[in-house]
């Protein structure tokens, strides 16, 4: 079976509209065009999206439960009871849980974390954990990126006497008349039903803790504006709400936008012990411009190892160090954990790509398992599934001598995968998630009985089969029109990310030139050629795409590109270059 081709969909414009929001606006048209694209289009909404001031940040007390939590943590630390903060053990977690250590230490808790096994403990509150802290003396938790959905759980907190405070953003379970909440003595959540609902539904789990933390702060110090040595701890953790933020793929816009534009820039000029480790054993050099992407594909990837291939409190432990060496040693851990990661993730993606093309080429969906598989990659291989075949993706990791196996899916858009498994939910152990991305426990003898059940879901849902996934493109530009000028302008546009993608752009009628495949090692899984139009000629990278240089070449070199356009920095000379995200062969296109 080929990869799926993706439909390009171009963005209507209208010179008009775009002309005068550049001029209220005062911005290019370009700018002004890419605002409309999304969604921005008059100029207070232009000005706040492209300033995003820090002190835009909604009130902490603005968000239900904060006062309630913060009234509680302060008398807390007053009464010196011991604070276990229970924390996710993917980015968001681990960034939240490490806001809320950092800023309670400094307020003078006796506090300590607690980052679930994957594996052994599973997603959100567990209640032996629950009762192990308990004896070992801690009064009151504070759960973050979890726990809204923790029902029994939080029963047994209350049963045992454990004082509980939920601080999520994730879906709320729901009953008959509304959600279900949890039995806890104060549940914070930015959709909570309230006499004045919160004016943004979308923060993460760190952006949640850090309104706690600075809720607290304000609170323990007795004033709104906090001592400074208070308030360099609060603008530290700006920048792990930040990483939580883009590792998480919440929309970048109102103080989602704000908290990652000034939490990067605080990493960039002032990290952390732990952060500087980890930037430098990423590769990100001291004096360049920090983004949204180096979070997402260099600095998120390496925290997340931590919790898929083994224990997220290295993560914590890095991100709250003040010891240059440990967190020397702790960067090295997870740098060597994200290889092992990268190179897992590979090798699946792979195996799996064979096993749908010789058993399951015709199925409406992909199911696949295997005794190879660790669970902790199993739902990044479902997304890369979904991005080649075009169809929903559950992949199982079956561990030998365990009786059930773990999965994890990934949808399409237009699909609920967790409504389908809803449908499966008498073959399934358990599971939970929301439309893209779910994950599940299923016993290996009902796989097959899954994948069949799981298949006709999916064909009723879609009788005609998938339908193809679109490709969203801002402008068609000529390559003479790409000048530093214009990146310049498109930096105006940072910090990208979901709700904000950095600007894609089509260019048809090129001519392919010096075609190569590229890579480190004996596999070259990447593409470097140049294409023409007129007088212009390009460098062009394909990430991931060495598999097409056929298709490239299969129109006599004449093809179309998606792209985004960059600046290639090497050794102090600057060139713009084209980073490929679809190519189509061919003089033109047909656009959906």
């Amino acid at each position: 079976m080929a990869r799926a081709e993706k439909q390009w969909h171009l963005l209507p414009s209208d010179p008009s509209a775009t002309n005068r929001l550049a001029g209220l606006a005062r911005v290019s048209s370009v700018v002004a065009q890419l605002l409309l694209n999304r969604g921005v289009k008059d100029a207070p909404s232009a000005r706040r999206f492209l300033d995003s001031p820090l002190a835009g940040l909604h009130p902490p007390l603005s968000l239900p439960g904060v006062a309630e939590a913060a009234e509680r943590l302060a008398q807390a630390i007053a009464d010196k009871r011991r604070i276990c903060i229970y924390g996710d053990y993917d980015v968001d977690g681990v960034t939240g849980t490490s806001i809320l250590l950092r800023v309670l230490g400094k307020l003078g808790a006796d506090v300590q974390f607690h980052v679930p096994l994957r594996l052994s403990e599973g997603y959100g509150l567990n209640s032996e954990r629950l009762r192990e802290l308990k004896r070992a003396g801690v009064s009151l938790v504070v759960s973050v990126d979890c726990g809204i959905a923790s029902l029994a759980e939080a029963q047994v907190a209350r049963e045992i006497g454990l004082e509980l405070i939920i601080t999520d953003h994730h879906e709320m379970k729901m009953g008959l008349d509304g959600p279900l909440l949890p039995l806890a003595e104060v549940r914070v959540h930015p959709r909570l039903p309230a006499p004045e609902p919160y004016p943004f539904g979308d923060l993460s789990g760190a952006g949640v803790a850090f309104k706690v933390a600075w809720a607290v702060a304000q609170r323990v110090c007795g004033a709104q504006k906090v001592p400074d040595d208070v308030r360099e701890v609060l603008l530290d953790a700006v920048g792990l709400a930040a990483l939580g933020l883009v590792a998480d793929v919440v929309p970048l816009r109102d103080e989602n936008r704000i908290f990652v534009r000034h939490g990067l820039e605080r990493i960039r000029t002032k990290p952390s012990v732990g952060l500087k480790a980890l930037l430098e054993a990423s590769g990100v050099k001291p004096d360049q411009v920090l983004t949204s992407e180096d979070v997402g594909f260099k600095l998120a990837p390496r925290l997340n190892a931590a919790g898929r291939l083994g224990c997220a409190s290295f993560a914590v432990e890095l991100l709250t160090t003040t010891s240059t060496a440990k967190a020397i040693q702790l960067a090295q851990q997870l740098e060597a954990q994200n290889g092992d990661r990268q190179a897992r993730e590979r090798k699946y993606t792979q195996t799996a790509k064979e096993l749908v093309e010789e058993h399951f080429a015709t199925d409406a969906a992909v199911v696949v398992g295997s005794e190879d598989w660790h669970p902790g990659v199993v739902g990044i291989v479902a997304s890369r599934l979904v991005d080649y075949f075009g169809k929903p993706a559950l992949v199982i990791a079956m561990q030998p001598n365990e009786p059930v196996a773990t999965g994890s899916g990934r949808s399409v858009p237009g699909f609920a995968l967790h409504t389908a498994l809803v449908a499966c939910d008498d073959l399934l152990e358990g599971h939970g998630g929301h439309a893209a991305a779910a994950g599940f426990k299923v016993r290996p003898e009902r796989i097959p009985e899954l994948r069949k059940r799981f298949n006709n879901h999916v064909a009723n849902h879609y009788p005609g089969g998938a339908p193809a996934q679109q490709l969203t493109l801002d402008a068609e530009v000529p390559l003479s029109a790409l000048t530093f000028g214009l990146l310049k302008d498109l930096d105006k546009l940072e910090p990208y990310g979901a709700g904000n993608p950095r600007p894609k752009f089509l260019a048809s009628g090129l001519k392919v030139e010096a075609a190569r495949l590229i890579g480190q090692g004996e596999v070259q899984r990447h593409m470097d050629f140049r294409v023409r139009q007129g007088e212009t000629t390009i460098r062009c990278v394909a990430w991931g795409m060495a598999d097409r240089m056929e298709e490239l070449m299969s129109a006599a070199g004449d093809c179309c590109l998606a792209f985004t356009p960059k600046i290639n920095d090497w050794k102090g000379y600057k060139k713009l270059e084209l980073q490929v995200i679809d190519l189509k062969p061919g003089k033109t296109v047909t656009l959906a």
